[in-house]
């Protein structure tokens, strides 16, 4: 919780700097010129900071300076002179909400599945012994509860058939993920793997969180320190370092398939019960809705969250048309994938601190 308000008082002259009538925005004809700027989930990063959604984000009369924090310390944070919060899923936008009485109505203009990227041949051996299912060279579904019963059990690679021959598969069979009190796809990694072990229902009370409380502390604890963004442990991986199963965002590997980048031996893995990252605005001034509306509603910029990844809300032909070509690895349909309920945001931080305590 920390470490957001130090990133956020590190930039604090930057964003004064920027502020007032907007002057240095550029807007379009008849478009009132103001800058604004924000706190952001990190996934959303290079979307920001992409020459053409600027340019489009210009048009739109709109300059816009962002600072990443994790989704779930933005609301410990003080955001005194701030335009918007755009955290990653809902739950910490209720939870900014809730805590402030000037903010707008939430927008969420595009949205994001959590997957677990494998190397092919950490994919192989899991499939080899049931706790995946290929479907070609670079996709597949991950079996959650075998999964979490493997993870119960304290398996290791070693004890999966076929592992022995692949000097990189040894140790502790688990997914890297990030810091579910802060950051937001390793609290929503919890939300799934929660509902899988409280039999297909969302954790809602104490009893439920004590139930799976013991399964989750291992999830977290056998990692050692995690990161607090989901963008290390994905460069990590593209990389070929770090462990061979790391949880990700679909629009961190849509953006790099799309730009054309190598994917190298990768295998995505769509868990079979899964959480959906939605994306949510939360303005705290009237440029902060102008931010949010113009993101939902303007045709460049929806374009432009497709290219780097993302699914826009209340349409699928952009997306679909944009992957079209990289269906060896992206399931544009989502074909099998259950999405589980979020707990509310107490519950889910309950959880979150009980994982790591």
């Amino acid at each position: 919780m920390v470490l957001a308000v130090v990133l956020l008082a590190g930039v604090g002259a930057a964003v004064v700097l920027g502020r007032g009538d907007g002057g240095d925005a550029g807007g379009g004809e008849g478009v009132a010129a103001t800058t604004v700027s924000g706190v952001i989930g990190s996934e959303k990063t290079e979307f920001f900071s992409d020459p053409d959604v600027v340019k489009a984000l210009a048009d739109e009369g709109l300059t816009v300076r962002t600072q990443p924090v994790g989704s779930w310390a933005m609301d410990d944070a003080d955001l005194a002179g701030y335009d918007f919060a755009f955290p990653s899923s809902q739950g910490p936008a209720d939870a900014l909400r809730a805590e402030r009485d000037d903010v707008g109505a939430p927008l969420r203009p595009f949205y994001s599945p959590l997957v677990v990227l494998a190397h092919r041949q950490a994919a192989e051996v899991l499939a080899a012994n049931g706790l995946a299912t290929l479907e070609g060279a670079g996709r597949g579904l991950l079996s959650m509860s075998a999964y979490l019963a493997a993870v119960e059990e304290g398996r290791t690679w070693q004890q999966l058939d076929g592992a022995e021959a692949h000097d990189g598969l040894t140790g502790t069979l688990y997914i890297s993920t990030t810091d579910p009190r802060t950051s937001n796809s390793g609290a929503l990694y919890l939300a799934a793997a929660s509902f899988v072990a409280n039999e297909g229902e969302v954790v809602s009370d104490d009893a439920a969180v004590e139930r799976t409380a013991p399964l989750l502390r291992t999830l977290v604890q056998v990692q050692g320190t995690q990161q607090s963004s989901s963008d290390g442990p994905f460069r990590d991986f593209i990389s070929g370092i770090g462990n061979p199963l790391v949880l990700a965002y679909e629009s961190q590997v849509a953006s790099l398939l799309i730009r054309g980048d190598d994917a190298g031996d990768m295998v995505v893995l769509y868990p079979d019960t899964t959480a959906t990252s939605d994306h949510t605005v939360v303005p705290l001034t009237d440029g902060g809705q102008r931010l949010g509306e113009a993101l939902a509603n303007d045709p460049e910029l929806r374009r432009l969250a497709v290219r780097h990844g993302f699914r826009p809300q209340g349409a699928t032909a952009e997306f679909t048309e944009a992957v079209s070509a990289h269906t060896a690895f992206l399931d544009e349909g989502l074909g099998g994938v259950r999405q589980a309920p979020v707990p509310t945001t107490d519950v889910l931080r309950t959880m979150a601190e009980r994982a790591r305590a």
